[in-house]
C-alpha cells in the first residue's frame, strides 16, 4: 500500500470479506469519502435518533401531532423547488426492487420511465449484497452490466434505451457494521450513498442524466436538513454544482405529513418529488401509536388507500408538491402476475388497475410498481388520463387537518388476518435472513415494510387485547397458540430435509421476541441485523 493510501485509511477498518472486485468499490479514495462524511455528520444523525426516541414519549403519554406553528411562514409563503432535470420530467411509471444483478437488468428494461434499485427495504443488508449491489450499478452506469442464468442457460444484457436509475440507501436508524471509522460503525445511509455518488457521478453526468436517490423514513424537516447538508458537502468534496444530486423523499412516516411543506423547503435545491411510501407509512401509524387504545387498526388487508386517513395523506401529498412544483409519486401495489390462476390473476390486475387510476384521477405525477409484469397495466392507464409528461401544475384545492390524518380506519380483525400476520412475518423474516430483501408471499411482493406491519399489529393487538370480529381476545396466550400452530405447518411443508436452511425456527424467534416483549422494538431490521453481519 502506497503511503498516500495509507493515509487516506487511517482508523478506518474493513471487516466484510473481499471477493472478486470489491476492491474497486472499496478502493482507499472512495472509503476516505464516505468516511469524511461519517465524521462530518454521524454526531448529527446519533442527536436526530434521539430526538425521535423523545418524540415517542410524548406521544405514549398522549400528545397528538400537529402543523407546527414556528415553521407556518414556510407553509405560507410564496416558494418552488429546483426544477426537475429533463430525464426526471415524466415519472408515470416507477419500478422498484433489490440491487442484484438480474433484477437491475430486468428493471432497467422493463419499459417503466425509472428504476429505484433498492439498498433499503427490498434488500436484505448481508455485506456481500451491499457490496455487490454498488458493484452491479456502476456496471449498469457504464453500459456494462450483464448476466448469465446458469442454472436456466439464460443471458440478460441492457437494453438500449434503459429506465432512469434511482438509488435508495439505507435509512438513518440503520449502521453498516463492516465498516469502522475511528472505531465506531459507519452510518448505513452514508456507506450506500457515498459509494454511490462517489463512483457513478462522472459516467451519468456524461449520459446527460445524474446522481439520483430516493430519501427514505424521514420523520421531520431536521432529518432533512441533514441529508440537505450531507449533499452540499459531498458535491463541495467532489467538486460538484449545488443541485447536481436530485433526491425524492419518501412520506412514508405519520410524523413527516405534518411537515411536508418544511421537507421540500430544507431540500429545495436537491428535491424533485415526493412519494407516497404507503406500507411503511402504515408501519409507522401503528409504531408512533403502539401504546394507544384509541389509534388501533384493523387488520392489514382492511388499511387501503381508500381508508379516509390515507387517502387525506396521499392527496395532501400532492397538493403540497403542486404547490411548490414538485413530482408527487403515488405507491407500490403488491399484487404480482400470478401463474396458473386465470381468475386470481384477473383479479390481482383489476385491483392494480383501480389503484393507478384512483392515483392518476387525484392527481398523482407517477406511480409504484414491484414485477416488470405490472409495467405495461400502469403504464396505459397513466398514458389514458395523463397526456402530459406530468400535472404538476394541476392543484385540487385540497387542505387536510390533522384530525383527517389522524383518525384510524374503521374495519375488522379476523383470525386469518391474524394468522396472516405471523406467517408473513416469519416468512419473510427467513428470506430476509436467507439473504433475499424482496419476496412474494400468497401472490404479493413482500418487504421489509409489509413484515413491520404484520408484528406492529400483532404487538398492538395483544398490548391493548383487541377483540376478533368473532369476539375472541387476542391475548399472549391465544398468539402463542397461533404461533405453535402455524410454526408445525411451516415444519411440515418445509420438509426436515431443508427446514435448517429455511431459517425458519430463527425467524419466529425473532417474531416472537417482536410481538411478546415489552417495549416495542423500533424497526424489526435492527435486532434481525445481528444474525447476519
Amino acid at each position: 500500500m502506497s503511503n498516500t493510501n495509507a493515509a487516506l485509511l487511517q482508523d478506518i477498518t474493513i471487516t466484510g470479506g473481499m471477493t472478486p472486485g470489491f476492491d474497486a468499490i472499496l478502493s482507499p479514495k472512495a472509503l476516505d469519502f464516505v468516511a469524511q462524511l461519517h465524521r462530518r455528520f454521524n454526531l448529527s444523525r446519533l442527536n436526530l435518533l434521539a430526538e425521535r426516541a423523545q418524540r415517542q414519549r410524548q406521544l405514549d403519554a398522549g400528545e397528538d401531532p400537529d402543523f407546527a406553528q414556528k415553521s407556518a411562514d414556510i407553509r405560507a409563503a410564496d416558494w418552488k423547488v429546483r426544477p426537475a432535470p429533463n430525464d426526471l420530467l415524466d415519472r408515470r411509471v416507477e419500478i422498484t426492487g433489490p440491487v442484484d444483478r438480474k433484477m437491475i437488468i430486468n428493471a432497467l428494461n422493463s419499459g417503466a420511465k425509472c428504476f429505484m434499485a433498492d439498498f433499503e427495504d427490498a434488500s436484505s443488508p448481508y455485506w456481500k449484497n451491499m457490496v455487490q449491489g454498488q458493484v452491479n450499478l456502476r456496471d449498469a452506469n457504464a453500459r456494462k452490466i450483464d448476466y448469465v442464468d446458469e442454472t436456466r442457460g439464460k443471458a440478460y444484457a441492457l437494453n438500449a434505451d434503459p429506465a432512469v436509475l434511482i438509488v435508495r440507501p439505507r435509512g438513518w436508524h440503520m449502521v453498516e457494521a463492516h465498516m469502522q471509522v475511528d472505531g465506531e460503525a459507519v452510518s448505513a445511509s452514508l456507506f450506500d450513498f457515498g459509494l454511490y455518488l462517489f463512483h457513478n457521478h462522472q459516467a451519468l453526468q456524461a449520459q446527460d442524466s445524474g446522481p439520483y436517490f430516493y430519501l427514505p423514513k424521514l420523520e421531520n424537516a431536521a432529518e432533512a436538513r441533514l441529508w440537505n447538508m450531507v449533499i452540499l458537502h459531498a458535491q463541495s468534496l467532489l467538486g460538484l454544482p449545488i443541485g447536481t444530486v436530485r433526491v425524492t423523499v419518501l412520506i412514508e412516516t405519520i410524523m413527516a405529513s405534518f411537515e411536508i411543506d418544511e421537507i421540500l423547503y430544507a431540500l429545495r435545491d436537491h428535491i424533485v418529488g415526493l412519494n407516497c411510501g404507503r406500507w411503511d407509512y402504515i408501519f409507522s401509524y401503528i409504531k408512533r401509536f403502539a401504546r394507544r387504545a384509541d389509534r388501533i387498526l384493523p387488520e392489514r388487508a382492511n388499511v387501503t388507500m381508500t381508508s379516509p386517513f390515507m387517502r387525506a395523506y396521499s392527496r395532501l401529498v400532492i397538493e403540497t408538491c403542486h404547490k411548490r412544483g414538485a413530482h408527487a409519486i403515488g405507491g407500490m401495489a403488491a399484487q404480482i402476475p400470478i401463474k396458473g390462476d386465470e381468475k386470481a390473476n384477473e383479479a390481482a390486475f383489476a385491483k392494480v388497475r383501480a389503484d393507478k387510476e384512483r392515483e392518476v384521477k387525484d392527481g398523482h405525477d407517477g406511480t409504484w410498481v414491484a414485477h416488470p409484469g405490472m409495467v405495461a397495466l400502469a403504464m396505459e392507464v397513466f398514458d389514458a388520463h395523463m397526456p402530459l409528461a406530468n400535472q404538476i401544475e394541476r392543484l385540487n384545492g385540497y387542505c387536510a387537518s390533522a384530525k383527517a390524518l389522524l383518525t384510524p380506519s374503521a374495519g375488522e380483525i379476523t383470525e386469518a388476518g391474524v394468522c396472516t400476520n405471523i406467517e408473513v412475518g416469519i416468512l419473510y423474516l427467513a428470506s430476509w435472513l436467507r439473504g433475499q430483501g424482496a419476496v412474494p408471499i400468497h401472490n404479493l411482493m413482500e418487504d421489509a415494510a409489509t413484515a413491520e406491519i404484520s408484528r406492529a399489529q400483532l404487538w398492538q393487538w395483544r398490548v391493548h387485547g383487541a377483540k376478533m370480529q368473532s369476539g375472541i381476545m387476542i391475548d399472549a396466550p391465544y398468539l402463542q397458540e397461533q404461533f405453535a400452530r402455524i410454526l408445525a405447518r411451516l415444519k411440515v411443508v418445509t420438509g426436515a430435509k431443508d427446514w435448517q436452511q429455511s431459517r425458519i425456527d430463527d425467524a419466529a424467534k425473532i417474531m416472537r421476541d417482536l410481538v411478546f416483549v415489552d417495549d416495542f422494538e423500533e424497526f424489526l431490521t435492527i435486532p434481525a441485523y445481528e444474525l447476519i453481519k
